[in-house]
């Protein structure tokens, strides 16, 4: 599947491009948006690939990286402006995938996921993806229940968890349906806190406190993967027990 991705990306590479969209004439434009954080070891494992496959940065690619620091509602802007820039757009995570797809029209998009991306309407089927998108799916979202029985198996004593995430990103939305099926089935609650972003986020784990949850279960947010840190200073402060992804 991986080396299937990276064949891909080096097609898109080769695609025809104006020169004046280069540096150079033989040189392709390849725009990232993620949302940092530890998103920067993913893009490192894409350069790692296109290594192996001859494609050496500098050379036959540059890179035009669009850091959101977690602001979901800035991608659409930064993909419509790389639209006019670029060879092709490479998206890090669904949330930032979804919001690149409404935002360009004609681009070709690379994708990595953690939810299946027929569910967020990002390619037809898994088969034949269709249109002008394509890319790969990591089991995260699916895994959010089996990672809370796993939870409940390190904390036998465990009776809530908490879960951040923003309510506008889809996969977060899956994601906490997934942990609210496995809580009833476990006799679990899961207390949801809604942060639609980083600053709100801050504010909501400064608000909390330990006796509101005995564990916080990580949900699929990128946002709140890129200022995991966050969480997992909150969880030590307050002596609560953290399942991240």
């Amino acid at each position: 599947m991986i080396r299937i991705f990276f064949a891909l990306l080096a097609a898109a590479l080769l695609l025809p491009q104006p020169v004046a969209n280069a540096q150079r004439a033989n040189v392709r434009k390849v725009g990232v948006i993620l949302q940092g954080g530890s998103w920067y070891d993913v893009l490192d494992g894409l350069k790692d690939g296109l290594r192996s496959l001859g494609f050496v940065e500098g050379k036959q690619f540059v890179l035009d990286i669009r850091d959101m620091h977690g602001d979901l509602n800035g991608v659409e802007r930064e993909a419509r402006d790389l639209e006019q820039q670029v060879a092709l757009i490479y998206t890090l995570s669904t949330s930032v995938s979804v919001a690149a797809k409404k935002g360009t029209q004609k681009v070709p998009i690379v994708f990595v996921a953690g939810t299946n991306p027929v569910t967020v309407e990002l390619v037809q089927s898994i088969p034949s993806p269709g249109g002008r998108l394509t890319g790969v799916q990591f089991r995260a979202t699916d895994l959010t229940g089996k990672r809370l029985e796993i939870l409940r198996e390190i904390v036998p004593r465990l009776r809530r968890v908490v879960a951040f995430y923003d309510p506008q990103n889809p996969s977060a939305l899956e994601s906490a349906r997934e942990a609210r099926m496995a809580a009833q089935n476990l006799q679990l609650e899961v207390i949801e806190r809604h942060v639609g972003s980083v600053s709100e986020l801050q504010k909501s784990l400064e608000l909390f406190k330990g006796d509101e949850a005995d564990a916080v279960i990580a949900i699929s947010d990128a946002m709140v993967d890129s200022h995991i840190q966050y969480v997992i200073d909150m969880a030590k402060r307050q002596e609560v027990t953290h399942n991240a992804v």
